[in-house]
């Protein structure tokens, strides 16, 4: 079968592999739809300084369970249509024995550090399974982004009092969008991308900034009454938006820092005394509680799906789009691999 490597920086091809067999505790998937993360992009680009190589990517998942290894609960039944966690920690780290393994210091997330779902079939365990009834697997394979804003906005501690800027509205950047508008929160989408800033107002924000258009600060002052956002989720990655959130959050706000900056960082850090802020990393999600609350929240069908799909390709295309969308990412919030193409 065929699986989808990223060889080295700058190149990835299509292999065959063999099909997998579910060992004691695994279930076997066929893999129906699987999602381009922006941190595939950032491997091939040689920008994430987790990513190993060679390796399959892919880790957003929409796929149906097609066999059953020994020891799988009868809470799993073959035609089941899932969605998995993806990460793997060790159990042994203080983050682990804190009860916080998205935190892992050694987590091996599917196609970073180990094999990922890029093929038509995978074996996972079944207690990283989520199932549902009512989504498809498009809807599916959304999931697992969308968790990573949700813990996001968690990490903050987002609530109805608070005004919250989510800088950046990428899948991620409008995952903690959609989280902070279930949270009641007055929600500032800020984007250079009109078109993503569209998708915001879709899913329920109260404004949106293109700070290409106008100035942020201004802005923000103007939307807050002078006091700055109580929250800023910074979804993109670059020391800019890093100093902005700092700079432009409220006194006694939070700052949730989910993007990789792919450079060093200079701060102001008087500002962290002066006002008294919180600086929050947020990483990977929860599983057991922010896919449950993904998945509750893509069911009630709140969410812009076919919007942020921007493209659907075939495995035999794969190595073609990750080198197009590296180019030109301009415009593009989520590529799928359909392998029913």
């Amino acid at each position: 079968m065929k699986a989808l490597f990223l060889t080295e920086i700058g190149k990835s091809e299509v292999r065959e592999i063999e099909k997998p067999s579910p060992k004691a505790g695994e279930v076997l998937l066929e893999v129906g739809m699987v999602g381009f993360c922006g941190g595939d992009m950032n491997g091939f680009r040689g920008l994430f300084p987790l990513q190993e190589y060679p390796n399959i990517l892919g880790h957003e998942v929409g796929a149906t369970v097609v066999d059953l290894g020994s020891d799988v609960p009868d809470t799993i039944q073959i035609g089941d249509q899932v969605t998995l966690y993806p990460y793997l920690a060790c159990g042994n780290c203080v983050a682990c024995r804190k009860g916080r393994p998205n935190a892992c210091k050694t987590n091996k997330t599917m196609g970073v550090r180990r094999p990922g779902a890029m093929t038509r079939y995978i074996c996972a365990p079944w207690k990283d399974l989520f199932i549902s009834k009512k989504l498809s697997l498009r809807e599916l394979a959304l999931a697992e982004p969308l968790t990573v804003g949700f813990h996001a906005a968690a990490r903050g501690r987002v609530s109805a009092e608070d005004t919250v800027a989510v800088m950046g509205c990428g899948i991620v950047g409008l995952g903690a969008v959609a989280s902070a508008v279930s949270r009641k929160a007055t929600v500032i989408a800020i984007d250079i991308d009109d078109s993503k800033l569209e998708i915001a107002k879709k899913i329920g924000v109260a404004h949106t900034i293109n700070p290409s258009k106008v100035d942020l600060h201004e802005k923000l002052q103007e939307l807050t009454n002078g006091d700055g956002p109580d929250v800023i989720i910074e979804a993109v990655g670059s020391p800019l938006t890093y100093r902005s959130a700092v700079e432009e959050v409220a006194f006694l706000g939070r700052v949730v820092c989910i993007g990789y900056a792919k450079a060093p960082v200079e701060f102001n850090t008087s500002l962290f005394v002066q006002k008294e802020i919180e600086i929050l990393g947020s990483r990977n999600c929860v599983g057991r509680e922010d896919f449950p609350e993904v998945i509750s929240y893509l069911e009630e069908g709140k969410f812009p799906v076919d919007e942020v799909i921007s493209k659907v390709i075939s495995i035999d295309e794969g190595p073609e789009t990750l080198k197009s969308w590296s180019e030109n990412p301009q415009g593009i919030i989520k590529i799928m691999i359909d392998f029913d193409r």
